[in-house]
């Protein structure tokens, strides 16, 4: 299963990496990382249909907001689950990220035993 993490930091790399490494390792997760919003777009249009079954995307990003990431998503890959995360858990981002079609909303520090269960759930 191959996932997209969006986030403007690129630490986030490394820590997904180290996360995730047994289920890489098996071969059961592959993972590819944007940078930005439109750098996300341009990955899910590479294949028709996208090979991305899931995107895990920061709210907060320069140019192209993970918001607005998400309906253009939602809007142009509907069968495409998409995850928000966000430094803060202010209501504001949760509700327009739940109401965008979002299937879920982590806040950082990322619970990633929370988010092992999501994928989990996509797998099966």
């Amino acid at each position: 299963m191959k996932i997209l993490i969006v986030d403007d930091e690129r630490d986030v790399e490394m820590l997904f990496r180290q996360k995730f490494r047994k289920e890489i390792k098996t071969g059961g997760l592959e993972l590819v990382f944007a940078f930005s919003g439109q750098q996300a777009l341009d990955i899910l249009s590479e294949t028709d249909p996208p090979q991305v079954v899931y995107v895990f995307s920061d709210i907060n990003m320069p140019g192209m907001t993970g918001l607005e990431l998400l309906e253009k998503v939602k809007t142009k890959f509907p069968n495409i689950n998409v995850s928000m995360i966000s430094a803060y858990g202010d209501t504001e981002n949760y509700n327009k990220a739940i109401k965008s079609g979002a299937k879920e909303f982590f806040t950082k520090p990322i619970d990633f035993d929370s988010l092992r269960k999501e994928i989990t759930a996509l797998l099966n």
